[in-house]
């Protein structure tokens, strides 16, 4: 992946990122306010050979060098059992020499002749008198019993305390500090360690860049998110100058651009999964087509769950299904809608062999019919991979538009959904992103104010075609496939524009 790829993915999991990192931060400062302090005091010792004024200065020298010899073994010999046992019986402690191992550390800088006793406990005194017994019976043990005595009675070897060990003030641990610098440095590598897991592990489709790097299709269309849709459906009706309708007609904009070679355009809309907002889709664009003045066929052939009669608030008991089995003619079950161009053809009752009647000679004929006759057919259909209806009826159509939703759309189905159309050779006219966030890198493309009326009153709707396209100024339009159209060829003239028209 590239930076910008591990910029996004740590960009939408920041409140996962800054979580752990809180939370590292807390359990640091849990830890150090549980931790029972500890203190530390160090003794230092000087190791020197004796000798007198008769010496020469080879003679000391050579003390010397002894002496730093000398000091590499002591440094084990001051945690030994005949030291610490010693150390014991002074400050009557109840302990063995081999606990009381753990509590010191013996060290001495290269090329020297000291030696620093450092004792660690949780009471500053003790720690402090443990350091400077030891010390102290150390020295004895040395010139008493390890560097044996002349006939004089004198040691060759002299241990002196030259710094005595002090009470510590201060405990060296915990260090809250450094401890809350540990957590925060931990917590944010796990944070950004999951946001990126979950990346990898998360097979959902996140953007529109994951989109394009799955297909050449291009994108049609960009419909933001809108949490009313199940009270308002058909935005392009209702509020048709809001900036979702907008984006249905930038759909209807680059769809037109897009075209299909001939006369007819039957045009199946379909989706991976359910719940992916194709019929939301196709019922608005339907409207709009309608809107800009062309003939609009829009047939209901989700056969197993037909919702297309509900939406458009229409009697949808006799439809598709009629008119298949030769129940019923085309022009008794069209239902005009509104004052455009647009006639529903509902599913009419659901039967118990949809891919059958979808795949049947009398549905290519009837789509062959509809499409000599309008100029668009828009064709409802069911997901792609859960049933084969979509599959049997692109074979008659001229193109296919795939509806998919970000966030919800998972990237095996996408693909499995495209396998699918291109195994039986239909086109592909593009995807439709559904849901789109209003806000993010990949929030919808549409204009974030209304439209402004001409005149107040009725909507446009309520008016003829020309007096509603004079009253509205529909804007910029920004479309996926880049072809940028001025407010000019909106509206009332974007019929010129149309392909094949």
């Amino acid at each position: 992946m590239e930076l910008r790829e591990y910029m996004r993915i740590l960009l939408q999991s920041w409140w996962l990122v800054v979580t752990m990192t809180l939370a590292g931060v807390l359990a640091a400062g849990a830890f150090s306010m549980l931790v029972t302090p500890r203190y530390e005091a160090t003794s230092q010792l000087y190791v020197s050979v004796r000798h007198d004024e008769a010496d020469t200065a080879s003679d000391l020298v050579q003390g010397a060098t002894f002496a730093q010899q000398s000091v590499n073994s002591y440094i084990d010999l001051a945690t030994s059992a005949i030291v610490l046992d010693n150390v014991i019986d002074e400050l009557d402690l109840d302990t063995t020499s081999t606990s009381l191992r753990d509590s010191l550390s013996v060290a001495s800088p290269e090329n020297t002749v000291l030696i620093s006793i450092t004792a660690s406990d949780e009471n500053p005194g003790e720690a402090s008198a443990l350091a400077n017994t030891t010390g102290e019976v150390f020295s004895r043990v040395v010139e008493n019993e390890i560097e044996v005595a002349d006939a004089n009675g004198v040691s060759p070897i002299q241990v002196r305390m030259i710094q005595p060990a002090p009470v510590p003030e201060a405990p060296v641990s915990p260090n809250i500090p450094i401890n809350i610098a540990v957590g925060l440095l931990l917590g944010l590598a796990v944070g950004v360690g999951i946001a990126l897991l979950r990346s990898v592990l998360d097979t959902r489709i996140r953007s529109i860049r994951d989109i394009e790097q799955l297909t050449d299709a291009p994108i049609l269309g960009r419909i933001p998110v809108d949490p009313e849709v199940a009270t308002r459906p058909l935005i392009v009706h209702s509020d048709a100058m809001s900036p979702r309708a907008e984006s249905f007609r930038s759909l209807r904009t680059n769809l037109q651009f897009i075209g299909a070679a001939g006369s007819q355009r039957v045009v199946v809309v379909t989706s991976a999964m359910p719940s992916e907002g194709k019929t939301n889709t196709v019922t608005n664009l339907a409207i709009a087509l309608a809107d800009n003045g062309a003939s609009v066929v829009l047939v209901d052939a989700d056969l197993r769950n037909p919702t297309v009669a509900d939406v458009m608030g229409i009697e949808g008991g006799v439809g598709l299904t009629d008119v298949l089995i030769g129940r019923a003619d085309l022009s008794e079950v069209l239902q005009h809608w509104g004052r455009r161009k647009l006639e529903i053809l509902p599913s009419g009752a659901i039967p118990p062999n949809p891919s059958e009647l979808l795949g049947s000679a009398a549905m290519e004929a009837l789509l062959g019919r509809l499409g000599s006759r309008v100029d668009y057919v828009l064709i409802d259909s069911p997901p792609l991979l859960p049933v084969t209806d979509a599959a049997v009826m692109s074979k008659f159509a001229t193109g296919t538009v795939l509806v998919v939703t970000p966030e919800s759309t998972k990237r095996p189905q996408f693909s499995a959904a495209l396998n699918t159309l291109h195994t039986i050779d239909s086109r592909l006219l593009g995807v439709v992103a559904t849901k789109m966030p209003a806000k993010g890198a990949d929030r919808a493309l549409y204009p974030h104010y209304r439209y402004e009326r001409a005149h107040t009153g009725a909507s446009p709707d309520h008016l003829d075609r020309d007096t509603a396209e004079s009253a509205v100024d529909f804007g910029p339009t920004v479309h996926a496939t880049e072809i940028e159209t001025p407010a000019s060829t909106m509206g009332a003239q974007d019929s010129r524009w149309r392909i094949g028209s």
